[in-house]
């Protein structure tokens, strides 16, 4: 990752300008978070909440989660300007040691990598139920007599998409320049939000299904921590916050709250209306394209964990030149599309695979924030009371995501070994 911030910054302190590349104003960085957060979640509420128990019940576990989510962000943003670092998982080694920032890289960069998967294998799934509706739409003909030719597959148009699109996207080094992408995939989110509100009523009664509002017992208790880890993965834009945070032109702590909690409102928002039906297939075709755009994000800042090393090693023995640097960036970035690529092409469905996505994103979300606040309470000039409360609500951070990490990842892996 470029080292876009340069010199820490004092807390609730009027930040300095750094003129040397592209800034993010606050628009811009909200833009980022919700293009970060908003993705194949939006396409997955709805199952979970149905799963947990009806609206009530989802949305309770959604605003209980938001507080560890927001809580999450303002704590890394924190960390990253007592810090002076600009990546997660240099702040998470910065502030809690090597050796958990050495877990951080490793944990990033196959969360990172997974999460491209995914996105590619929907992305393949929405194009294929694309050109059916297109086939039928324009012949009149079902899709049994929809002939097949090997330009017609859909995995020929995700390479397409991959190489015209994706890439193009993804060999940038900077962030800020993905801020004008996220505002087509946010526009694309809100799309789908309002289509499916107003498709939901003007249908007739009897051919909309209503999701139980609440449901009680033992079981609906199971159903609601079930869902957590969808949430946990609709909701995940921590590893971009810190790259994001780094970028802004306001640099205060008190600002960072404001980009945060705005940014997981709208999030709340969105999925929790979508999360009432399913109805629209054609918005969600359309909103299924877009996330592709989320793609370079992910790239990014994976890219950045494997990057920073290699210059650092060859610094030892050689200048790291301009031309070095773009093009190890540039062989870096083909490779992740080029494996991710196949992957997807060859895993017809995944799952439970992102059910395990989800669980690692409590990581993010939870342990490694949860870790920062411990180690930083430590070592920073603070009172013994703000000491105590703080390094108290790191460690239930830190509990609760090592619960949510083991309950989700356990229940994906036994589902996983049932199917085979």
């Amino acid at each position: 990752m470029e080292e876009l911030a340069r010199e820490s910054i004092s807390l609730l302190a009027k930040p300095t300008l750094d003129t040397d590349g592209p800034r993010l104003g606050s628009l811009g960085a909200i833009f980022i978070m919700l293009k970060s957060a908003l993705g194949a979640g939006l396409l997955n509420f709805p199952w979970a909440f149905e799963k947990a128990g009806g609206i009530h019940s989802a949305v309770a576990v959604e605003m209980v989660s938001l507080v560890f989510l927001i809580s999450g962000l303002v704590i890394l943003g924190y960390s990253s300007s007592i810090s002076g670092q600009n990546t997660y998982q240099a702040v998470v080694k910065d502030v809690c040691g090597p050796a958990i920032g050495q877990l951080c890289e490793v944990v990033f960069v196959f969360n990172l990598f997974m999460i491209s998967v995914a996105f590619l294998v929907i992305v393949s799934d929405q194009l294929e139920k694309l050109c059916i509706s297109l086939y039928e739409l324009i012949t009149g003909l079902p899709e049994t007599d929809m002939p097949y030719h090997w330009y017609t597959h859909p995995h020929f148009a995700l390479i397409l998409l991959c190489v015209f699109l994706i890439l193009p996207l993804s060999i940038p080094k900077e962030i800020s320049i993905q801020k004008y992408i996220s505002v087509l995939g946010t526009l694309a989110a809100t799309y789908l939000t309002v289509a499916i509100i107003v498709k939901y009523h003007t249908l007739e009664d009897s051919e909309v299904h209503i999701p139980p509002l609440y449901t009680s017992g033992i079981s609906s208790w199971a159903s609601m921590f079930s869902v957590i880890p969808t949430i946990c993965f609709g909701f995940q834009c921590h590893e971009a916050c810190i790259a994001i945070y780094s970028s802004m032109e306001n640099k205060s702590l008190s600002h960072w709250v404001f980009i945060s909690v705005v940014s997981m409102f709208f999030c709340l928002v969105i999925y929790s209306l979508t999360g009432d039906d399913v109805l629209m297939i054609i918005a969600r075709l359309l909103f299924g394209i877009s996330i592709i755009t989320i793609f370079p994000i992910i790239l990014l800042l994976g890219r950045s964990v494997i990057q920073d090393p290699l210059l650092s090693f060859r610094r030892r023995f050689h200048v790291v030149t301009e031309s070095y640097e773009n093009c190890s960036r540039v062989g870096l970035t083909v490779a992740w599309i080029t494996i991710t690529l196949l992957i997807a092409m060859f895993i017809p469905d995944i799952s439970k695979v992102i059910s395990i996505i989800g669980g690692i994103s409590a990581f993010f979300i939870f342990i490694f924030p949860g870790l920062c606040l411990v180690f930083a309470m430590q070592s920073e000039q603070v009172s013994f009371k703000t000491r105590v409360v703080l390094t108290t609500w790191g460690m239930i951070t830190l509990i609760c995501g090592a619960f949510i990490f083991g309950q989700s990842t356990t229940i994906a892996i036994i589902q996983l070994l049932n199917k085979i």
